[in-house]
């Protein structure tokens, strides 16, 4: 049986409306796909490569504070702004001031115009005018006298969980009324309480110190 062009078009034409619905529930069914992949947030990796170094709160006047085993305030940090960071923990301080106790000895104070405070919070870098301060103790029964100290530099990093405070650039150092300079920074031993020059150093030592003091 031959079927005419009519027949076969009418043919055509039925298949076409039965194969619709499909149709169009494919399509339906694509241009979901396509908008939700549009739309949808990035996975969590890529959420992470976007996150900024912003702010998440600030504090004025703030202050922070640690103890030893024994409950005792091993160091307090204040600052006029204290600026807290989410994406790594760390923390900015204008004016920091740092306060370092040890048992029986004068607490050491440091300060700068600027602080940074890492996240793990065992690093504070003081920036511009920096400066470490120990004033006179007069002997103990256990501690011999030691003479008022003042180091200034223009950095100095705090190693809070060795108790360190180091510099590489040039450095001051007035002990009692000995004055000298170190080209290549120093080592203040807070534990010690002695402070170590490095490189080149010049200036004077006064050995009548003691009858000045």
């Amino acid at each position: 049986m031959e079927l005419n062009p009519e027949q076969i078009k009418l043919g055509a034409w039925r298949l076409f409306l039965r194969l619709l619905p499909l149709i169009i529930m494919g399509l339906f069914v694509l241009m979901t796909f396509w908008l939700v992949k549009k739309t949808s947030a990035p996975e969590g990796p890529a959420l992470a490569r976007v996150r900024l170094h912003e702010p998440d709160y600030t504090i004025h006047n703030g202050a922070l504070s640690a103890l030893n085993e024994l409950g005792q305030t091993k160091y307090r940090v204040l600052g006029k702004k204290v600026t807290h960071y989410d994406d790594d923990a760390s923390i900015d301080i204008d004016t920091p001031r740092m306060r370092l106790f040890q048992a029986d000895k004068t607490p050491v104070t440091v300060k700068s115009d600027k602080g940074h405070l890492d996240g793990d919070l065992t690093i504070l870098d003081l920036i511009d005018n920096a400066e470490i301060f120990k004033p006179a103790q007069a002997a103990t029964s256990t501690t011999p006298a030691s003479f008022r100290m003042l180091a200034q530099s223009s950095y100095f990093k705090v190693l809070i969980n060795d108790d360190i405070i180091e510099t590489d650039r040039p450095i001051t150092l007035e002990q009692g009324i000995s004055v000298m300079h170190s080209t290549e920074g120093g080592k203040f031993n807070n534990v010690e309480q002695s402070m170590t020059l490095l490189g080149q150093v010049k200036g004077r030592i006064e050995r009548t110190q003691e009858k000045n003091q």
